[in-house]
């Protein structure tokens, strides 16, 4: 079977791993892979596209949207023209 450093996988994953279950995750993880190695091979192959199958799309057009002003008159904080949203990513 397949030696799996499960605190290095979660490390990678910014995960939190308590050292009790980490017995617990290597054992999952290596069920994981081996099924996925028993799965058959597939060919990959591009189907060819016939006419029944084809999505008619529609035309770009230009159409009038809203102002920039309108649109940040009811942002609840801008700044230099544009809407602040909260940070999401740590730094």
């Amino acid at each position: 079977m397949l030696e799996i450093d499960i605190k290095h996988v979660a490390k990678l994953a910014r995960l939190r791993i308590e050292d009790e279950k980490v017995e617990m995750f290597q054992r999952q993880m290596g069920d994981i892979i081996a099924m996925v190695e028993r799965l058959p091979e597939m060919e990959s192959r591009v189907l060819p596209v016939d006419r029944a199958n084809r999505m008619e799309l529609r035309k770009d057009e230009i159409k009038p949207s809203l102002r920039r002003d309108v649109i940040l008159a009811n942002a609840p904080e801008t700044a230099a023209g544009c809407v602040v949203v909260p940070k999401t990513t740590e730094s």
